[in-house]
Formats: structure tokens, sequence, C-alpha cells
């Protein structure tokens, strides 16, 4: 496994903690637990566009109107977290997880009876909400829960929420667009499972935390650590991670709120047929997203950024131009190469700024739903402005903004 270098000197209370949780091993069953819920929680959020073509005849939107939907739900959902992470590094509050899967749950049985566009918007920010609120200290949990293996830890609560992402649009096919809208309120259920679920994690959480502090209690000064990489080159590298995200995330923008038109526009299939393919492709992006943070654990944070971002290159460029056949292979390798850089990105984030757990999940993840919501409503706009075979054409140079990764310092080592 990657060692992250030694910041002892410097008063990081990282080894501290990394050795208790190291000692203790990483705690599969709360891993588990919580990309479980992640799964739930994103699979309700992909609900939101899923149902895009169903709303858009029912409401008689136009593309610009399906952008300011995203727009919405990923604003509430990314201006939040950030929000949220800062005041839980000071205070964490674990059972916050469960009272904001009551905003989803509300948002949810909203979406199922409004009857305006602005209602709609509504019950995607009630959505958003809770994801704001989820994000930040389910990352926490899952640190805690690591048992030092933090790249896996990541991927492993990430792919949950990949998974649900895809599983969202093969249930709107099969439960929603069937029945209709009022159908959506079948999803309550899913958020009151997630409740349960989250309120048992926040128990052991609870447990953890103050076992831990009876174990080795780390001074408020330690927790304000100073990184070895020099400050400059640590806001550069910032930059650059943000870069990154953006790079990633208005690329999948293109795909997540749009595939099923430019599938139903281009080779003129059913919208439940391209529901499949963007299941498909969510499916992969899922599986993807497993593999980035062991990875990463073996052989370094960078190594994985460099293939995913770079590496998916070729296979953007050559997106616009593919038929049928070969859009779903391409799609489907795109979301397996794209998908690993989330998790590596966020850790490389938390070990380059440590002590900050719950602001820099908060705020990649914020930034991630806000790229996304901001790419979508830009691309709802150019789409309309020009067409949806056009977006795809743009999009695939994105990818080049990945050759930025250069300029990240080192910051860990490669195993003995």
């Amino acid at each position: 496994m990657a060692r992250a270098v030694d910041h002892t000197a410097s008063g990081d209370s990282r080894p501290v903690a990394g050795a208790i949780s190291a000692a203790q091993g990483t705690v599969f069953t709360v891993l588990a637990a919580l990309s479980f819920s992640h799964l739930l929680n994103d699979l309700i959020s992909s609900l939101v566009p899923a149902v895009y073509p169903m709303l858009k005849t029912r409401f008689d939107l136009d593309f610009a109107q399906i952008g300011l939907i995203t727009l919405t739900y990923q604003i509430t959902a990314s201006l939040l977290q950030p929000v949220v992470g800062r005041f839980t590094d000071r205070r964490p509050l674990p059972y916050s997880l469960p009272i904001g899967m009551a905003s989803t749950l509300a948002g949810l049985l909203l979406l199922s009876w409004a009857s305006t566009f602005p209602l709609v918007l509504i019950a995607a920010a009630l959505i958003g909400t809770g994801s704001s609120v989820f994000h930040p200290e389910s990352s926490r949990i899952a640190h805690a829960a690591s048992g030092g293996q933090r790249g896996f830890a990541q991927s492993l609560f990430q792919m949950g929420g990949n998974a649900g992402q895809a599983l969202g649009p093969l249930l709107a096919a099969i439960i929603i667009m069937p029945r209709g809208q009022p159908s959506i309120a079948l999803f309550a259920l899913v958020a009151l499972l997630a409740i349960i679920v989250l309120t048992l994690v926040c128990r052991w959480y609870k447990r953890e935390r103050n076992a831990r502090n009876a174990r080795a209690p780390v001074h408020a000064a330690q927790a304000k650590a100073i990184p070895a990489v020099p400050a400059r080159r640590v806001r550069t590298a910032l930059v650059v991670l943000l870069l990154l995200i953006f790079s990633k995330y208005f690329y999948l923008a293109s795909l997540t709120s749009y595939y099923i038109f430019y599938l139903m526009d281009r080779f003129h299939v059913s919208a439940q047929n391209a529901q499949v393919h963007l299941f498909v492709f969510l499916g992969a992006a899922a599986l993807g997203t497993f593999f980035g943070g062991p990875i990463g654990d073996r052989y370094g944070r960078k190594i994985v950024i460099w293939g995913s971002i770079v590496g998916v290159l070729p296979f953007t460029l050559m997106l616009p131009y593919a038929d049928l056949f070969w859009t779903g292979v391409l799609t489907v390798v795109i979301g397996l190469i794209l998908s690993s850089a989330f998790s590596a990105i966020l850790v490389y984030a938390t070990e380059l700024i440590p002590g900050r757990i719950g602001m820099i999940s908060g705020v990649f993840f914020g930034l991630a739903f806000g790229m996304a919501g901001i790419g979508a409503a830009v691309l709802g706009w150019l789409a309309d402005m020009t067409s949806i075979t056009f977006v795809y054409k743009l999009c695939a140079f994105l990818p080049f903004i990945g050759l930025l990764t250069g300029f990240l310092p080192t910051i860990e080592t490669t195993p003995n």
C-alpha cells in the first residue's frame, strides 16, 4: 500500500490518527453500509435526469429548461457541501445523515405530484440539499472505517454511488415511464431504507469516536496540520485538481444529462432503449470507480489521475463519429476509465491538506456537483443553439486538460 510522506515534524496529527485506524483495521461492514447508503442516495438523485423525457413532454420544456433542473439540483447539492464539511470538521454530526435523507424523501414526494415547472425545481432543490448533507459526513465516516486503506475505502464508498446512478435510469424505465409521474412516490421506500441504514452507521461512528478519543486524544493544535508540501505548491496543486474536476464533470454532464437525447436524435432509438444504454454506461462508471482507490493505494494517486483523465481522450475523440454499436462500446470504455479519477483526486487532496477531511470532501463533492450542474445548463443552451452532436464533438477535447496533472507534486512513495 502506498504511504504518504512523513508529516510528523510539522505537527501533523495524521500519523497518529492513521496509526489508530490501522491498528483497529478496516471495518468492512461499515464501509459496505456506507456504500449501500450511497447507492440508495444516488439512485434517488439519478431519477431526476432519468425522467427528463417524461418531464419534457409533460411540461413542454426545451433543453435550456432541462439544464436548469440539473443546475438547480447540482447547485443546492454543491453550495452547501463545503459549509457542512467545514462545520463538521469542528463538530462532527453523524446523525445529520438521516436528517438529510429526510429532505431527499420530501423532494421525491413533491416531484411525484408537481404540477408546474417551479415545483419541479423545488423538488430538485430538496433532493440536492439531501445530497449536500450526505457526502461530507459519509466521507469522514468512511475515512474512520478505512483502517489506513483510504483509497480503497473511498472507492468502495464511491462505487455505491455510481451503482445507484446506474440503477436509477433502469428503474425509471421499468417503473416510472410506463406508470407516469405519480409512480415516483414509490421510491420513497428507498429513502426510508436509507434512513434506517444511516441511523445504524451513525450509532457505530458515535461509539468509534468515543473509543478513539479515549485511546489517543488528539489536541486541537495538532489537528491544524501543516503539510510537508510548500504552501505555494499546495495552492498550485489545488488549482490543478479543480481544473481536472472541471474537465471530468463537464464531460460527464454531456453523458448523464443528454446521452438519452443524443441516442434518440442521432440513432432514432426509443426513450426506454436509450435509458438502457445510459444504464450500461453508468454501470461501467460504477465498476471503474472501484479500481481507482486500490490502485492509488498501491502505486500512487498521480498515476491513477494521469491514466484516468488523459487516458480517456482517444475514446472521447472517436465517440461522435461512431455508429450505435460502437457508441455503446466507447461509452463503456469511457465510463470505466474516467470514473476512476475522483476517488484518487479526493484522497490526494485530503493527503495534501490533512486534518480537513470534511471540508475537502465537501469542496470536491460540491465542486463535482456544481460543475455537472453548470455543464448541464451550458451544454443544454449550446444544444439548443447548435445540435446535440456538436456538443459531443466539442466536449471530446475536454480530457486534454488532464495534461495539467504534470504540475501536481508527489506526496506519496511507492510501497517497499
